[in-house]
């Protein structure tokens, strides 16, 4: 293990070629063949009490089928999820069809992970039965549904990058990949939860199963300490971990409790964005120092309650405090600081930008913290409902082009600008948006503006915060001469008809752009240089007109005619490719949801 220390070539060599006696084996629960493991340790599967008789791992949910009975919870309409219940009962009253589900994900300790929704309408119902049907019985895919909705711990069954534990606050199902530990004893879940994010219970974990799958049967026999575990020092530690882990996790648009962008905040906003961006990254750099000495901290109690002084050290790597504003977490590798917090910067700025986008769709609103327009259907006016007179209003017919240049009022680029000046002023508007266009710029491209953003790496990146699963959906051409972007959950079936509609008004645009760059390139007043440019642009505007007239003839006005509905219970991936070449491919929405 990383941490165990060796002092001596000659303990190194007792540690690994070491005598160990079938006693010794048989004081491990399944008694595997562990060497090398600490003879205290050994002792402590002994005389300590199971942490199962605390707080009881179960097993969770197998649907049988993900992409039916699973969704990430921005793809339904809010108004159908149902957050905070404490049991099924309450969840069942709810006439909800969407719940919270722990269902794994990447490394992470504390708090978080909390993106997946289930299809437990009516109890369960439709998943039951579709389960009974396949197998003969439900009960062998759906166990433990007592523990539904309560107070837990949960983690990753499975992750290459180490055994990470978090509070789950009331109102989850739990799913296979998200095995839950249900507290058995009051007042125990900080510090159980304490204990298995410490060094301690990752190396009697390695004792016990020194695979990448972390069982039930693994968890629930590791020895728990509980002078340790519920000490004051320890739960303390663990409820504020709680807080900075959960704060974190709430900053970014990707989690249901996001408010606004925290560069908006008032902790942190300042009379420039440079100077907000710097006090916010105070900020996140105190949060993780003060995270890691806590984990410090807590690793340095268990390791004296176990003995295991000689085994470990309490040292946590900046990489393994598991905050996402945390650059040695997020990014990794072997970068310099430099490089990592130019990337922490452009993902911030990115950040922003997205949530501007939010804004012009009225998913958000500078005037209202949250969510505003949520819910499949919505319109301008139930956006107005809840912001009678915004700062910075929504777009009134769900399309904003994203094209190479300023052809209509509504454009991404030009609602961007109007975004920047409402949200932080006119008076540093200038300097505001020259650090975002910096900031943006990691390839160090020359001239590089804000527009280069929104037409080269605006959709990958939004594909890549939604996991594949946009809510902004990208129109675009074979070439991509023409951009439009809608928001899905204000889709109606006549959608596609407002896209053509701007498609046509562009390519008029064009024609008469044509039209004078060829009466320049005869103009006898006209340069020689510029009438050689203005042949090159009709030659090119000729071209990007036959795309736009093909794209029109043989994709976007049959589809118009279709008027085809959308149901967001069906998910992006269903809905997504009903639209077909009309939409800008998304590489990998195909593929199958695992298990």
């Amino acid at each position: 293990m990383s941490n165990s220390q060796a002092s001596t070539p000659e303990q190194a060599i007792k540690k690994y070629f070491s005598r160990a006696s079938a006693e010794d084996f048989e004081k491990i629960p399944g008694n595997p063949i562990a060497y090398w493991a600490n003879e205290s340790l050994l002792e402590k599967f002994v005389s300590l009490k199971k942490l199962s008789s605390i707080a009881s791992p179960k097993k969770g949910l197998v649907t049988s089928d993900n992409e039916r009975f699973l969704k990430k919870w921005f793809e339904v309409s809010r108004n159908k999820v149902g957050f905070g219940f404490s049991s099924r009962v309450e969840a069942q009253r709810s006439k909800n069809k969407w719940f919270p589900i722990n269902a794994g994900g990447g490394y992470r300790k504390w708090y978080g992970n909390a993106e997946i929704l289930v299809n437990w309408e009516n109890d369960g119902e439709e998943i039951i039965d579709y389960a009974a049907k396949l197998y003969g019985s439900a009960s062998r895919q759906i166990q433990n549904t007592n523990y539904y909705f309560l107070e837990c711990i949960t983690w990753s069954n499975i992750t290459s990058s180490g055994y990470g534990a978090r509070y789950c606050d009331g109102g989850f199902v739990f799913g296979a990949a998200g095995t839950a530990c249900i507290p058995q004893v009051e007042n125990s879940i900080e510090g159980v939860l304490s204990f298995l994010n410490s060094f301690v219970a990752k190396y009697a974990l390695q004792v016990l199963n020194p695979t990448l799958n972390f069982l039930v049967a693994d968890i629930s026999a590791l020895p728990l300490d509980t002078g340790a575990a519920f000490s004051d020092q320890v739960k303390a530690a663990s409820r504020t971990n709680i807080c900075l882990a959960k704060e974190d996790w709430n900053t970014y648009e990707t989690s249901w409790d996001f408010s606004k962008s925290p560069l908006l905040q008032a902790s942190h906003s300042q009379t420039t964005l440079k100077t907000s961006y710097q006090r916010l990254r105070t900020h996140w750099r105190e949060v993780t120092l003060e995270m890691q000495r806590l984990e410090q901290e807590n690793n340095r109690i268990f390791i004296d309650a176990y003995g295991l002084q000689d085994e470990l050290k309490p040292d946590v790597p900046l990489n393994e405090i598991t905050l996402t504003c945390n650059p040695h977490y997020r990014y990794g590798g072997d970068k310099s600081e430099d490089e990592l917090e130019a990337l922490l910067l452009a993902d911030t700025m990115r950040e922003l930008v997205s949530y501007a986008v939010g804004c012009m769709f009225g998913r958000y609103s500078l005037d209202k913290p949250g969510l505003i327009l949520a819910n499949q259907g919505e319109m301008l006016a139930d956006y107005l409902a809840q912001v009678p007179q915004p700062s910075f209003p929504a777009d009134d017919d769900n399309v904003v082009p994203l094209l190479d240049g300023d052809w209509f009022p509504d454009d991404i680029t030009l609602r961007f600008r109007q975004f920047l000046r409402v949200a932080f002023g006119d008076a540093h508007y200038e300097d505001n948006l020259a650090f975002i266009e910096q900031a943006l710029n990691l390839k160090g491209k020359r001239n590089y503006s804000l527009r280069d953003y929104f037409l080269s790496e605006f959709y990958a990146d939004h594909v890549k915060r939604y996991k594949k699963r946009p809510i902004y959906w990208l129109f675009s051409s074979p070439k991509g001469s023409f951009n439009a972007l809608i928001y899905m959950h204000r889709y109606r079936p006549d959608m596609v008809s407002v896209v053509l509609k701007y498609l046509r008004d562009y390519r008029e645009k064009l024609v008469t752009e044509k039209e004078r760059q060829a009466s320049a390139s005869i103009n006898p007043a006209t340069s020689q240089g510029d009438k050689t440019r203005a042949l090159k642009e009709v030659d090119r505007l000729a071209k990007v007109l036959a795309e736009l007239e093909d794209y029109e003839r043989d994709v976007l006005y049959p589809l118009a005619t279709e008027q085809k509905p959308i149901n967001l219970d069906d998910g992006v991936k269903v809905n997504y490719s009903k639209f077909g070449l009309a939409l800008k491919k998304i590489p990998g929405l195909d593929a199958k949801d695992e298990d």
